[in-house]
């Protein structure tokens, strides 16, 4: 089991995929200029997101829908939308790559924009080799996902 007691108290977890259930777990927060609506209509047009989410090469609707694939980190991922509350709460399950991922986003407004809570639970059939990249993933989510959503928020 995972450290997990970093966890946000508020973010919805698919059963299945709470922390404590996962291989790798990932918590990753910033603070961004602007509205959450700003931030939610960014993470929710899938058009843009060969343009912005690191590795994403193509995705396959041009509306966020409830199931839709998207080409990432060199793999096919089917994408199941889990939540969606605009302009607060989003998650989505992804399954592709030998690896199932529930990436929940949590956006509150706060004085200097919105506060954003991004949490990655990683479950795979392969954990020992799955071990040995979760740094790399780490790194990844660490850097690129909240400096990409920042540069397109402001």
């Amino acid at each position: 089991m995972r450290e997990t007691r970093d966890h946000h108290p508020d973010i919805h977890w698919p059963a299945g995929f709470s922390p404590a259930d996962g291989h790798s777990f990932h918590r990753v927060q910033a603070v961004v200029h602007g509205p959450p609506e700003r931030a939610f209509a960014v993470l929710t047009d899938v058009t843009r997101w060969t343009s912005w989410v690191p590795e994403c090469r193509e995705v396959s609707t041009d509306a966020f829908v409830e199931t839709f694939e998207a080409h990432w980190a060199g793999h096919p991922f089917e994408v199941f939308v889990g939540e969606n509350e605009p302009p607060r709460r989003l998650g989505w399950l992804g399954i592709g790559g030998g690896v199932q991922l529930y990436q929940a986003w949590l956006l509150t407004a706060v004085e200097d924009g919105t506060h954003i809570v991004v949490e990655n639970v990683v479950r795979s059939s392969t954990p020992k080799t799955f071990d040995a990249l979760s740094l790399a993933w780490t790194r990844r989510l660490d850097e690129l996902w909240p400096a990409q959503l920042k540069k397109l928020s402001e």
